[in-house]
């Protein structure tokens, strides 16, 4: 059977408590295994991070939102990210310097490496004037 959770929230720092904890009980409730629970939570925490921060923190004087959709089914986690700030596609990103000695790094790109690594399958579009980001993750339980 397919369980849903549907958060709606402002676009501000204040947000990432709420959806910890709605992400947290949703999973612990479905049953998802450490590993899925834990990956889902840092992935959605950079993922609204970057919206708050470069999507509508660079519209300055904008106030917005963002939606996360989460369908819990036995084997998979398929979990929607949108948001009507600025079009960006994350998958077009330039991959992080992860095997690059720390002081050679460039800032920034750890989250959607993150996305990349931990998750199974992730897909973008750009849909109504919204982003779209579609995650897949497989899980044990």
């Amino acid at each position: 059977m397919t369980e849903r959770l549907h958060v709606r929230l402002r676009a501000e720092i204040a947000s990432l408590t709420e959806l910890d904890e709605a992400i947290e009980e949703f999973g612990l409730a479905q049953g998802w295994d450490e590993e899925t629970l834990f990956q889902s939570r840092l992935v959605l925490e950079e993922l609204a991070t970057n919206i708050i921060g470069h999507g509508f923190g660079a519209l300055e004087g904008t106030e917005g939102y963002f939606e996360v959709d989460v369908m819990s089914e036995p084997g998979r986690v398929t979990i929607e990210v949108s948001d009507d700030s600025w079009a960006f596609n994350p998958l077009d990103a330039k991959e992080a310097e992860v095997d690059a000695p720390l002081a050679e790094r460039g800032i920034g790109g750890l989250g959607i490496h993150f996305v990349r690594s931990m998750m199974d399958e992730v897909r973008y579009s750009r849909e109504k004037g919204r982003n779209r980001l579609v995650l897949v993750k497989n899980r044990t339980k």
